[in-house]
């Protein structure tokens, strides 16, 4: 499992997509979070504006990548 390191309190799972360099635009992650190719915690979501907060894991294209707060 990637960690990904983020500084801020939270970061919505559209923009973290794009963070950790998983989709190259923002588009992109819309698209794969609306049809349902994303799970954040063990759950499939479909909010892109979703708080990904410290300890949360996202499941994209069969990778786990967890959020932790620098």
């Amino acid at each position: 499992m990637e960690e990904i390191a983020i500084r801020t309190e939270y970061i919505k799972l559209d923009r973290f997509l794009k963070f950790a360099n998983l989709v190259h635009t923002g588009g992109d992650a819309k698209g794969f979070i609306q049809e349902g190719s994303v799970k954040v915690n063990g759950e499939v979501c479909t909010m892109r504006g979703k708080k990904l907060r410290d300890g949360d894991i996202v499941t994209f294209n069969g990778e786990d990548f967890k959020v932790v707060r620098e």
